[in-house]
């Protein structure tokens, strides 16, 4: 029997990440519905019973909403695209100075199925994060960060945990108001959003407030003490890193700057990078009990999202047609394709069992026996 523990949090990010870069790469629906089966397994088979475990159904929804949105956007600016035609609109002319760009007129299954690929493909990508989101504990995430990276790392703590803080007060909130004998039924549900979304938008800013009361007493983002120099000291180091980094990604992308500027710059500019990195993380004091390890499960985690990333990397650059297959045919499926996407369920079989009440007990038992 395995013993349910949470895996680490920058394991669940990296597997989202991971898959996140092989949505970029493909528009083949075929794929991208594997992908999203494959995702919402893993966050059902895997999400624990805390809060941000709620918010993985309003990214779902928001992906609906962005797949109907960009089909909406092709009808509404028109593309012209010659094929069968669904249905007609009439034409808004338009000034020459937006010449290009056309408002409604003729709407062809091409742009349809155009539309929805592009949309399916966002919408994945954003569900992917949206996994990451439901299956990593936020506060184990910030306490891995490093030093360095910490209180860039609070502010992001704290604003990927909107979408799971509105989840969590909107299923309290509704269930206050089913205590009061608040209206049934699909329509008055419609017709009460109002009353329901004022309460949630309260509660949730009164419990921000509250977060950032809670960590501004407890000293977060606070200089420590560092002496003015030392801060523009790390400050100077940081910033001409990044340009460093800067310049020396646009020397490799652009084959007519001379090579000096390329990786010489890059790896100039990432060591510059490093040190204020390391400057900047000797004036963080801050202890950590019991920090997050890296195991067996964790590492596997990892490798699941990096196979599908770097597969479906692959395959849009040797298999364009499997990873763009077009409007104009049915998209094909091969097995290499396959097997990067069902790569993405490893954790299913891999990860420990998530800490639930029921797990709890259960981990309570196999301890006392």
């Amino acid at each position: 029997m395995r013993i349910a523990r949470d895996l680490h949090p920058v394991a669940w990010w990296a597997w989202a990440l991971g898959l996140a870069v092989g949505t970029s790469f493909t528009t083949n629906p075929f794929l991208l519905g594997l992908l999203l089966a494959g995702i919402t397994l893993t966050v059902l088979s895997c999400r624990s019973d805390q809060p941000w475990a709620r918010s993985f159904r309003l990214y779902v929804w928001l992906g609906v909403v962005v797949v109907a949105v960009r089909v909406l956007f092709r009808i509404l600016l028109g593309g012209n695209t010659p094929g069968h035609v669904l249905f007609s609109l009439p034409t808004i002319a338009l000034p020459d100075w937006v010449a290009g760009i056309d408002l409604l007129g003729p709407f062809t299954r091409e742009e349809l199925l155009a539309s929805t690929y592009e949309g399916l493909r966002l919408a994945t990508l954003l569900i992917a994060v949206g996994a990451a989101n439901a299956l990593a504990n936020p506060k184990r995430l910030m306490k891995s960060l490093p030093p360095a990276l910490y209180e860039i790392g609070t502010a992001m703590t704290v604003a990927i945990n909107i979408l799971p803080q509105l989840a969590d007060s909107a299923a309290r909130v509704r269930a206050a108001q089913q205590l009061r004998g608040g209206p049934e039924g699909r329509f008055h549900r419609v017709r009460g959003l109002r009353r329901l979304l004022v309460p949630v938008l309260e509660d949730a800013f009164e419990r921000s407030l509250a977060l950032a009361a809670g960590m501004d007493a407890r000293g977060y983002g606070r200089a420590g003490a560092a002496t003015p120099a030392q801060r523009r000291t790390t400050g100077v180091l940081m910033v001409t890193g990044l340009l460093g980094v800067v310049v020396g990604v646009y020397a490799m992308l652009d084959s007519t700057a001379p090579r000096l500027l390329a990786l010489p710059m890059l790896a100039a500019g990432m060591a510059v990078a490093l040190a204020g990195f390391v400057s900047a993380g000797r004036r963080v004091e801050r202890t950590r009990y019991r920090p997050d390890r890296w195991r067996l499960p964790e590492l596997v985690v990892v490798a699941s999202g990096v196979v599908t990333g770097a597969g479906l990397w692959a395959l849009a650059r040797w298999d364009t047609s499997v990873a763009h297959p077009g409007v104009l045919a049915v998209p094909a499926v091969t097995v290499p394709a396959l097997l990067a996407v069902l790569a993405a369920v490893v954790p299913v079989w891999v990860a420990p069992p998530p800490l639930t009440t029921r797990n709890r007990e259960a981990n309570r038992e196999a301890v006392a026996a």
